[in-house]
Formats: structure tokens, sequence, C-alpha cells
């Protein structure tokens, strides 16, 4: 007995940044003979899996309503950015001329308080740090960093 994946219906279509390659809201039956709803990305040269189903489908109703790429905004980038570790962090700030001690200056200089001591303890003992935590914000201004400037330092960081 042969068992193959099957397209049970599709919910919805949207198209991706890249020409021809959509993400296809459906209810597929696995190999295991599974069935759930899944988002299927769907390129037009991949002979595996469901995916010729689903183009087929696709070239069978051309009136289907294709949704529009909408591009992340930056606050979703960075949202999805991976963290980095204390060890990259650091090591990201001095690859761009910046000192540890420069980011303990810009926490020492904040007003006294519960968010100084917060932002002592995450620099000091954090092991990892999200894109979007505030502390990365507050230091990169203190530094005279912008937004993009931080994200092209985040995104060469991650390979150290």
């Amino acid at each position: 007995m042969t068992v193959t994946t099957s397209l049970n219906s599709v919910a919805s279509v949207t198209a991706t940044a890249e020409t021809g390659v959509f993400i296809v809201n459906c209810n597929i039956t696995d190999l295991d003979e599974n069935t759930y709803d899944t988002d299927y990305c769907s390129r037009p040269d991949d002979p595996f899996g469901v995916n010729p189903t689903i183009r087929a489908w696709l070239d069978e109703n051309p009136d289907f309503p294709i949704a529009p790429h909408v591009p992340l905004t930056p606050e979703q980038v960075r949202a999805e950015m991976p963290p980095l570790s204390a060890r990259q962090l650091r090591l990201g700030l001095i690859n761009n001329s910046f000192t540890p001690a420069q980011v303990s200056a810009v926490i020492d200089a904040m007003p006294e308080g519960t968010a100084k001591e917060i932002a002592r303890v995450e620099w000091e003992y954090a092991t990892t740090f999200n894109r979007t935590h505030p502390l990365i914000a507050t230091v990169g201004g203190a530094l005279g960093l912008d937004e993009l400037e931080i994200d092209a330092m985040w995104t060469a960081a991650l390979s150290l």
C-alpha cells in the first residue's frame, strides 16, 4: 500500500517577497496519515511532499485570491533577530570601537533608582541579550548609534 500526502483544503494563499513563492494555509494529511492545518511554503520547482499537489491546485484555481506580500516593519525584523550571547554582544561592541567600560559608564550615568540597578544587573549578569530589550536602545543611543547602526552591529555579531 502506497501512502502519500494529500491536500484536503486551502484556506488562504499569500505571496512572498520571492516571485512565484507562496505561503499556503491549508489542511493536509501527511505520510503518517496525520491530518492538520499548516502554513506550507510552496516554491514553483519543488517536487517534494505535497507541493506538486499544491501547485496543481493553484493552477486549477486561478481566481482564488492571493493576498499580497506585506514586508515586515523594522520593528518586526528586530523582534525576530536571534539573541546574542554576552560574549557576542561584547565582541561586537569591541569590533565597532566601543568598550565594555563605555557601556558601564552609560549605565553609571543613569539617574539613581531601580531602572539603573536593573540595567546594571542586565549588563553584568545576563547571558543572552535580545535586540528589542530596552537596554540595547538606551545604551546604543547614548553611544551615538541609531537603530539601523545597532541592527547592523547586531547582525555582524551573530557570527562571532
